[in-house]
């Protein structure tokens, strides 16, 4: 292991299948049956699928007449968010009985940092079993978690032993595991990213190892040295208990495609006003202005534009948008427009905040 970098206890919680399992604790009829979470319309999308679902390849963000042609019995429940969130704020209240240094990633995740922690124990992974099994005791929820040196790792650990429960990488397993881990299963490699890496000879973090730096950000970018970095166990990213954004947006799916861009500026013109209200309410204006399309085929462009100054006003975005809107000739009709303003006036705040950090070179117990 590298001992040049600050090695952290850490522990990532993971809700399973959060949304769908509430439905099925308040409404026991649906226990044990394949739920989707979503609308059932041929416009619809699912947000959250059981695992009665999963079986039969039902997967969130799917279409819901894909899921439905997976699962004929699949049973579709309408999102309760004001419900998961009232959860949600009880099974944060228990992480902060453990650590002040929680970072939630959405309703359902969160890293924990318990280097040092309320109840004085050396051991995170009896820590991370404790925490699930209050979970489950508050909530009647399951919960799953990773346990390891960095965010990252913890990350992908607690898909490991999912649903319900836990896998801890010791510091001195930490090579060997990202090195047997398959490739699409690293944090941060996505679908299109796995292709190409597959037709790089690239299968295994094994495989990523063998590749040099500058290969890797000759393919891939920025993100080149992100990937050489994490499959040698580094990442140094803290637990940030108050997590600023890095971008704020607002989008909508349509009942029928929209072939007209007199239609889609309409469209726009909301998703502008949604923006504001939400950039308005948190106190954020940014610079950069990105337009989201997702055709009828599902295939996803995006378009940006970054100002001189930043903005939050609804006629200033509108007006970049519709400008990106006219970029380029649209490839189909259009299902999904989303605008997003990203390079907020908040990321100057984040680095006056941010502090150095302690190096920890003990022999942990995990």
């Amino acid at each position: 292991m590298p001992n040049d970098f600050p090695m952290r206890k850490i522990i990532h919680v993971d809700m399973d299948a959060f949304y769908a399992s509430v439905e099925q604790l308040d409404n026991p009829e649906l226990r044990g049956k394949p739920i989707a979470v979503g609308g059932s319309s041929k416009r619809g999308v699912v947000a959250a699928a059981s695992y009665e679902a999963r079986k039969y390849g039902v997967r969130s963000a799917m279409s819901s007449v894909l899921a439905q042609r997976n699962c004929p019995e699949l049973i579709f429940v309408k999102a309760r968010f004001e419900r998961y969130k009232e959860i949600s704020k009880i099974i944060r209240g228990i992480f902060h009985e453990y650590t002040d240094l929680v970072e939630p990633l959405s309703l359902d995740e969160a890293y924990l940092d318990v280097t040092v922690n309320k109840k004085g124990n050396p051991s995170a992974s009896l820590m991370a079993r404790e925490i699930r099994q209050k979970i489950f005791d508050t909530t009647g929820l399951n919960a799953s978690a990773g346990i390891s040196i960095n965010k990252f790792i913890a990350k992908v650990a607690s898909d490991v032993n999912k649903p319900n429960g836990q896998k801890t990488v010791n510091p001195e397993e930490v090579m060997q595991f990202l090195e047997d881990l398959e490739i699409r299963k690293f944090y941060g490699v996505g679908k299109v990213t796995a292709e190409k890496m597959y037709k790089l000879g690239i299968f295994t973090g094994k495989d990523l190892k063998l590749k040099t730096e500058e290969f890797l950000e000759k393919n891939f970018g920025k993100s080149g040295s992100y990937y050489y970095n994490v499959v040698r166990g580094i990442h140094t990213s803290e637990v940030k208990p108050h997590r600023i954004p890095k971008s704020v947006g607002a989008e909508r799916t349509f009942n029928e495609n929209l072939s007209s861009e007199i239609f889609m500026l309409e469209r726009l013109d909301h998703i502008a006003e949604e923006l504001e209200k939400r950039l308005k309410k948190a106190n954020i204006a940014g610079k950069t202005v990105t337009l989201k399309i997702k055709y009828s085929d599902f295939t996803l462009n995006t378009r940006s534009k970054t100002l001189a100054y930043f903005i939050s006003a609804k006629s200033l975005i509108l007006e970049t948008a519709k400008e990106l809107l006219y970029q380029e000739k649209l490839q189909n009709s259009v299902r999904l427009l989303g605008i997003s303003l990203a390079n907020l006036n908040t990321e100057k705040e984040q680095k006056d905040l941010k502090k150095e950090t302690v190096s920890v070179q003990l022999k942990f117990e995990f």
